[in-house]
């Protein structure tokens, strides 16, 4: 193949990128160049679970973004380390498989986008996945690249969280995955056999040896070439040494970059809002003002209880017990270093009343210093955290600098919207009614963050601005929709609006926040659009 020319260029080997470039270059018809800014993903931490707390924030394999200051955050800019290598962010980030619920979906086609419904998506999950173990049969797949496990580790505190969320009405659990959330129960995740199992590892891997695929680690995206309004190409600044070259497309380039990236990368090619691309100096090729605007992520606040009567991570994780469990790892039997950094999951309503469940809970047997995963509390703790599912907050992501290796400004706007700040509170009162419920009380010794003396609304909400932070789930800002939509991007085909040749597929795509975490999703869309590219 010509060394610089292919049929699709993809931007970015994350979740959507490493699946697309498997399902384009499968029967061997179309030519397949696939960038990616970061390093090949060979650290043994990415491939160990546990190895989270140390890529997580490991410069080398991270995008070293920041929010800006917010009223929701007291002011604070919170860390927001996404994954920059093969993979992306699923092979730094917590595991745990979500789709959302059909009522997402159905709403997704509701807005203008014909196609996206869940009886029409459901296929794309299910060819995505290899479901081991139980699940709803109508709705799992089983032949799929991507294994998605029960947890097998069990600990007693995640054991009395269940229970608990059950004594309050949380429950029964079934197939969260099934279309409908309910309940609580230990995750669905992206571990098999004791390893991490990333998009590259179950989507790139495979494809690696074909001889109609490259795949180009070091490359980083500096802008879209058109002729016209027709997308060619990307200009890539090759590192090390910072060697700029034109990577041309004959059909398409696709971007998955994510919802920082793609966004960044549309404005500094000229295509966004008109004063931002003056305020960069960047000459517009097409004025799309949706263009980094709709910005949504998940606010995690976390709640930490000091635990009496059982060992908890903080210790296992250390000393010699740490070393029995990385001989259990080593033995294939289950262990904390092969378990999400979330163990088990609640779906609930912040109030009576509610239709649906609006939070999601994540608990884990164990506490880090200010909730930053990887620094371990010095005393036991576990943690219980949760973020309201669909918040109607929207912030953006904009372009500040020419220079293609600068942040932009990144601001989620969270809890910007009354009715937000509403369900945060609410969330934090059921977050203490679990963790004192008769099932868990035994292990309680006293409240850690926030104190219980913190009772009053206004005490929880100073707490949330001052504690919450990222749950790394940004969408939005490449929306989805009919091109009458100022806010839309991409048409419901995941074309730009008034471009030729260029489409996005990635989180950014996504026209209203799913139901939980926003991996499984991007899978699903990355499925799509291999099949809409396909049938061209």
């Amino acid at each position: 193949m010509n060394a610089d020319t292919f049929d699709y260029v993809i931007v970015g080997a994350g979740m959507a990128g490493c699946l697309l470039a498997n399902r384009l270059s499968e029967d061997g018809r179309h030519t397949v160049c696939l960038l990616e800014s970061g390093p090949p993903d060979r650290s043994p931490f990415i491939h160990i679970p546990a190895g989270f707390i140390k890529v997580g924030y490991d410069p080398r394999y991270t995008w070293p973004f920041e929010t800006a200051p917010g009223e929701g955050t007291a002011g604070r800019r919170v860390t927001m380390r996404l994954g920059r290598t093969l993979g992306g962010s699923s092979a730094i980030n917590g595991f745990n498989y979500t789709r959302g619920t059909a009522r997402d979906y159905d709403g997704w086609a509701a807005q203008g986008n014909p196609g996206w419904s869940y009886a029409e998506v459901l296929p794309y999950f299910q060819r995505t996945e290899r479901r081991i173990g139980g699940g709803d049969e109508p709705h799992r797949g089983h032949d799929g690249l991507l294994p998605i496990t029960d947890c097998d580790w069990r600990h007693p505190l995640c054991d009395g969280f269940i229970e608990s969320a059950h004594s309050l009405g949380i429950g029964p659990a079934g197939d969260y995955n099934a279309g409908v959330q309910d309940g609580a129960g230990y995750y669905q995740r992206w571990i098999h056999q004791g390893r991490r199992v990333s998009a590259a590892t179950a989507f790139l891997k495979p494809a690696r040896g074909r001889p109609n695929l490259a795949v180009r680690t070091g490359a980083h995206a500096a802008a879209i070439v058109f002729e016209g309004r027709r997308a060619v190409g990307v200009q890539v600044r090759m590192q090390p040494g910072n060697a700029q070259r034109t990577v041309r497309a004959r059909r398409e380039v696709i971007l998955c970059a994510g919802a920082i990236n793609s966004p960044k990368l549309l404005q500094l090619s000229g295509v966004g809002p008109a004063g931002w691309l003056a305020d960069l100096g960047v000459a517009p090729v097409h004025v799309l003002p949706g263009v980094g605007q709709r910005l949504q992520d998940h606010f995690m606040v976390r709640s930490v209880v000091r635990v009496q009567g059982t060992a908890t991570i903080n210790s296992t994780a250390r000393g010699w017990r740490l070393g029995l469990e990385i001989a259990k790892w080593a033995l294939g039997r289950p262990s904390v270093l092969a378990i999400s950094p979330s163990v088990a999951y609640a779906f609930a309503a912040s109030r009576p009343g509610l239709d649906a469940a609006d939070l999601q809970f994540h608990f884990s047997p164990g506490s880090y210093a200010s909730g930053i995963a990887g620094r371990l509390d010095g005393f036991a703790g576990m943690t219980l955290g949760f973020y309201q599912m669909r918040p109607a907050s929207h912030g953006h992501v904009r372009a500040l600098s020419a220079d293609p290796f600068e942040s932009p400004e990144i601001q989620p706007a969270y809890m910007a919207r009354e009715e937000d700040r509403r369900v945060v509170v609410d969330g934090l009162r059921l977050t203490r009614r679990i963790l004192h419920a008769p099932p868990l009380l035994p292990y309680v010794l006293r409240d850690e963050a926030p104190p219980a003396d913190a009772v009053s609304d206004e005490d929880l909400l100073e707490y949330a601005r001052q504690r919450g932070g990222t749950a790394w789930h940004f969408m939005g800002t490449c929306r989805m929709g009919p091109v009458h939509d100022a806010s839309a991007v991409v048409d419901a085909q995941l074309r730009v609006h008034g471009l030729d040749g260029l489409r996005v597929a990635d989180a950014s795509v996504m026209p209203a926040m799913p139901s939980g975490n926003t991996g499984a999703p991007t899978l699903m869309i990355a499925e799509k659009a291999a099949d809409l590219l396909l049938r061209l």
